[in-house]
This record gives C-alpha cells, sequence and structure tokens, in this order.
C-alpha cells in the first residue's frame, strides 16, 4: 500500500526554488525564523539577511554580519525573540511591485539578488512582523505570539545560494515547538544524540579514525572496529550465498569510456574524480560497481534458462565530496557498497524484487533495526529531461517495484522526482534517535543499462533478448551503516558483533591463571575474549569494561577457581552471580547465535 511523501518545505521562501506546502508547525518555526532575524538586525542594525527557512525539527536564517556570533550572543538574541513573540505582533502581508521591492531592500544585496531573479510574472509578497520586514511568500502565523518556546542550538557557515564561490555567510540555527514540555523532549533526544555521536564513540571505543595524514573522508578501521566490519561482511556473505548470489571482485579504476557508456560521467560528473592518465588513456576512480559487474555479466552469452544471474560485491568506490560537507563515517570520499546486480528476465522481476526485500528484512532484523520505511522514488513526469529513456520503460520499472511491495504486503511511500537518472529506486529509510530519517539501503530496476550495453540472453525460441537489471545494496556503504549502528546501539552492539565479547577480570594475580584458563575455554568456541590481568582493582576493570560496552563480564577469584566457575556480571550493570564455565559458555554462544 502506497502514499505520497509530503513535499519539502525548505524552498517556501524566496530564493530561487519552487513554493512548496507548509504544515502548521513548519509555518509556526517560518515564522520563528522572522522572529530570529529581528532580533539579529537589532543588535546588528548593519546585517545583510539572505533567508530562513524551516527544516525538519528547526529552521535557522544567513546572515552576513560585521563579527562572528558565538554561542554566548545566544541568551541575548532569544531574549529579544521573546519579547517580540510575547508582544503578540500581527504577521502583515503586503503585495508590492518588483520596482519598490527593489527599492525597499537596495541595502541587502541578496535580497536584491533574490528578486531579480523571480519570473516576470511572479507576484513579490512582503511581511511584517513588529520592527522587521522581509520579503516572503509565507505563510505565517497571525501574530508572534502563536509561536511556541524557542531554543538557539548551533552556529554554521553557509555559501550564498549554496556555491562555494560566492560569499560565506553565517547560519544560525534554532528549534520552535508548540509547548515547553515538547521542546523539553526534543533538547533531551538531542543530547542523546550528542551522546550517540558516531564520532565520539569510534574514538571512546577505538573503532576508526580519519587523518589528515592520509586523506579527509578517507577512512582508518581499526581493530576493533574492522572487527565488527569483518562479522558484518561474513554475515553478508553468507546470507548471499544462501540467496544465490556469486560473489565477484573487480577493479577500483576504469576507462572512462565505461562510464560514458553508462552515462554516468555525463550525469555523475561533479561526483567523480578527475581522469587518470595511463600510458595516454584515461581512467577513473569507480563511484559505482555497476558497469564493471555488466561487463562481468557479457563474460558469456546465457540462456534464458541461467536467469537469474545475481552477482555481488563488497565493492570499494570512491566520490568527490567537498570538504565541508565530510562527516565520520556518514560522508566520506571512499566507501564499500554491499553491492549486487541481478540479470533476469523481465517476467522474473516482480520476484526478484521481492527476494531483495526479504533479504533486506533478514538483515536488518540481525542488526536490531526495527524502525525503518519503505520509499519508492519516482521519475517527475513533468522533468524529464533529467532522465533516460522513455515513458513505458519508466512505466514498466516503477510498477516492478510497487508490485513487488504490495505482493508482500509492505507499506510504503512514494517520492515523485526522487529516481537515478537510469530508473526508479527503493530506498530503505531508517530513523534515528530524533527520528530522523537516512537511506540506509538503495534498490533499483533498470531497463536502460542493459540497453546502453547492449546486454542479451538467448531465449527458448533461440532468439536474442535484453534481459532487466535490478541493483541492490541491503544495507548501502558500510561505513555509513556502520555509522547509524554505532549510533542506534550507543556502542553497546549486539553481542555477535562486539569486537569483545568477554572480558575475564582476575581478582588477584594469583588469579591470573585460571583467568586464562576461563579465556581459552572461550577462545575454543570462537568467543571473542580477553584477560585484564592489569595490576588495578577489580571494581575499576569492570567499570573501565562497561564503558567499553562489552557485553560480558567474568570476574574470578578463589571461590571460582576452585567451582570452576565464573561470576558473571553484564555492562547493563545487572549480577548474575556465579557460574559454571559449561554455563556461562551456553549463555554466550547462545547470544551470538540467535544474534540478541
Amino acid at each position: 500500500m502506497s502514499t505520497k511523501v509530503s513535499p519539502g518545505v525548505e524552498n517556501q521562501v524566496y530564493h530561487g526554488g519552487d513554493m512548496k506546502v507548509f504544515s502548521p508547525l513548519d509555518t509556526m518555526r517560518h515564522s520563528a525564523a522572522h522572529i530570529m532575524a529581528s532580533a539579529v538586525l537589532e543588535m546588528f542594525p548593519d546585517a545583510k539577511f539572505a533567508y530562513g527557512p524551516p527544516i525538519e525539527n528547526g529552521f535557522y536564517y544567513d546572515f552576513e554580519l560585521p563579527r562572528s556570533l558565538t554561542p554566548e550572543d545566544f541568551p541575548e538574541i532569544e531574549k529579544r525573540m521573546r519579547r517580540l513573540i510575547e508582544s503578540g505582533e500581527p504577521f502583515v502581508r503586503e503585495e508590492i511591485s518588483r520596482e519598490r521591492a527593489l527599492e525597499m531592500f537596495a541595502d541587502q544585496p541578496y535580497k536584491v539578488e533574490t528578486i531579480n531573479l523571480l519570473p516576470e510574472n511572479e507576484t513579490i509578497s512582503i511581511y511584517t512582523v513588529g520592527p522587521f520586514t522581509d520579503l516572503c511568500r509565507g505563510p505565517h502565523v497571525e501574530n508572534s505570539g502563536r509561536i511556541g518556546p524557542v531554543k538557539l542550538l548551533s552556529l554554521a557557515a553557509a555559501y550564498w545560494r549554496g556555491d562555494e564561490n560566492r560569499p560565506q555567510l553565517q547560519r544560525l540555527y534554532a528549534t520552535a515547538w508548540p509547548t515547553q514540555g515538547e521542546l523539553d523532549e526534543y533538547l533531551w533526544r538531542l543530547e542523546e544524540a550528542r551522546k550517540r555521536d558516531h564520532r565520539k564513540i569510534g574514538k571512546d571505543l577505538d573503532l576508526f579514525m580519519v587523518s589528515e595524514q592520509v586523506g579527509g573522508g578517507l577512512v582508518l578501521w581499526l581493530p576493533k572496529g574492522a572487527t565488527i566490519r569483518r562479522e558484518l561482511e561474513n554475515f553478508i556473505v553468507r546470507a548471499e550465498q544462501r540467496a544465490g548470489y556469486k560473489h565477484v571482485y573487480t577493479p577500483h579504476i576504469g576507462k572512462i569510456d565505461l562510464y560514458k557508456t553508462s552515462g554516468h560521467w555525463q550525469h555523475y560528473r561533479d561526483s567523480m574524480y578527475s581522469p587518470i592518465e595511463v600510458e595516454e588513456e584515461e581512467y577513473i576512480l569507480r563511484p559505482m560497481n555497476c558497469p564493471h559487474h555488466i561487463v562481468a555479466y557479457k563474460h558469456g552469452l546465457h540462456s534464458y534458462r541461467e536467469l537469474p544471474i545475481r552477482l555481488a560485491e563488497l565493492g570499494t568506490v570512491y566520490r568527490y565530496e567537498k570538504s565541508g560537507e565530510l562527516t565520520g563515517m556518514s560522508r566520506v570520499r571512499g566507501f564499500t557498497i554491499n553491492d549486487a546486480h541481478i540479470f533476469c528476465r523481465p517476467d522474473q522481476l516482480r520476484e526478484e524484487f521481492v527476494r531483495v526485500v526479504e533479504l533486506i528484512q533478514e538483515l536488518y532484523h540481525a542488526v536490531g533495526f526495527r524502525d525503518y520505511v519503505y520509499r519508492v522514488s519516482l521519475r517527475d513526469p513533468a522533468d524529464t529531461e533529467k532522465y533516460v529513456g522513455g515513458d513505458e520503460m519508466w512505466a514498466v520499472a516503477e510498477d516492478a517495484i510497487r508490485d513487488a511491495l504490495d505482493s508482500i504486503g509492505a507499506e510504503y511511500v512514494e517520492a515523485v522526482g526522487e529516481a537515478a537518472f537510469y530508473g526508479p529506486k527503493l530506498d530503505v529509510m531508517v530513523r534515528d534517535v530524533l527520528g530522523r530519517e537516512f537511506a540506509a539501503s538503495t534498490n533499483q530496476v533498470d531497463l536502460y543499462l542493459p540497453e546502453a550495453f547492449e546486454l542479451e540472453y538467448v531465449d527458448a525460441d533461440g532468439s536474442r533478448k535484453r534481459p532487466a537489471m535490478i541493483h541492490r545494496a541491503p544495507i548501502g556503504s558500510l561505513e555509513r551503516f556502520f555509522a547509524f549502528l554505532t549510533e542506534q546501539h550507543a556502542g553497546a552492539f549486539p553481542v555477535w558483533l562486539s569486537p569483545v565479547q568477554a572480558v575475564v577480570i582476575p581478582i588477584a594475580d594469583r588469579h591470573t591463571e585460571y583467568a586464562e584458563e576461563v579465556a581459552a575455554n572461550l577462545r575454543g568456541e570462537d568467543i571473542r575474549v580477553e584477560v585484564d590481568a592489569r595490576s588495578e582493582r577489580m571494581q575499576h576493570k569492570i567499570r573501565e569494561a562497561q564503558l567499553q560496552k562489552v557485553p560480558y563480564m567474568l570476574v574470578v577469584g578463589d571461590r571460582e577457581r576452585e567451582a570452576g566457575a565464573a561470576a558473571v556480571r553484564l555492562r547493563s550493570g545487572e549480577d548474575l552471580k556465579a557460574q559454571p564455565i559449561s554455563e556461562v559458555l551456553r549463555m554466550i554462544t547462545k547470544d551470538i547465535k540467535e544474534r540478541r
């Protein structure tokens, strides 16, 4: 069952975008953005202001100011905002001529540029609240008293119109909610998100690092993080083998003509690295794996009886991201995709896409993801120039995704205009602790690339036919998935993924030998275990193991040695008392096997 995605709201204000629809909460936040701009203008009468849209969970406004703002300025700005909110000033709308608008905002260069970019037949409107007048389409609340509690959050730099060659402005982020209780709840969730930030946890637990000596956006997996990655990879490969995939390895670079044939060079060039010249030929660091897999498919001529052919690879790709956009593991320049390409007959499309969704569900259950939704990204029929292929091709591909989801009763939303240039896609949107959605998995139906590469199979009657193609990546990039996984579990990974699954803690030096015996028993069952034989107090060792998110702490002393046991404590703080080593083994291996 499908529903339509509510359009975004950021382009509602005048800044060269289309007009979108506001929700009541968006309307209140957009109004709060005007209040914030008024407060900043009171403090800096010479400020140049750009625009201030509502965004998910808040709003922002971009300014050019005589000095840099700091968090120390927030209380004063909030005080001025509250004063204007409490005054209950009306938001007054007025339609004006282009000439009057240019005159009113003559000393505001960003407004002047915006006005000059508006279509000739555009109705130009302004809104005034108290002393502040802004160029704006609206809508707004009736008066400032309708704005709920506000809180300034952070500062960032932002280029005018997102162009790094244009002036850099100061972006002031804030949030507003209908009630104080809702604001307090959001601020609590925001603090919880900070605690769960994968960059902080990655540093605390020694999971990964990024070094400027190596290069921005290029991740170094440290031993503990590499252990988690290896477990994920092993699980994925085994699951894919059970599902009939065959694994390949393909090069990290390819000739530029490969990407011209696929269309990526024409449509994706800004995200690709510059060509590398090798013996008078140009090569590209691959931004995706599909052209290589297509060439692997063409290695031989296939019969209709062989299809579907499912080629999978944990393939590393490279994409050019601006340095200001790089974020830990969630936005990087080199990453590994849990990639596969399915070549099938057109009549197999629905069944194969169902199998893709079922594999996604299996993987997400194993890592503890429960809160996710399906989004079907479609071509925009009103703007077909940015897509390849004709109407019939797109209709077949889009219907294949819908039919697959409908056949298993999966609910989904549709997002018009979000398709890839060569085909529609299914994005699996997972929610973080703040309720924000991220595309963790992207899966596409593609009838274009088989045509572009002249792929064929021999049908039952001996004729040559074009196969259909499915691009699928159940967990997307390992790096981004790892970042989200870390934040979802706050570093307390499921036992099967934990880099250290148990630590044995001898109470005194004389118990170290027995601790090593216990550890050897656990290692014999492939449990990842360490012995903490440092000359520290037992409670200190337990506390440190808890901070390192180790699932099991096994404390051993005289009584445990005599009984062939260990006192079991969990990272949650629960004390299970002394347990025979055989029972300890049973508990841990059961957790690992059941992926708890």
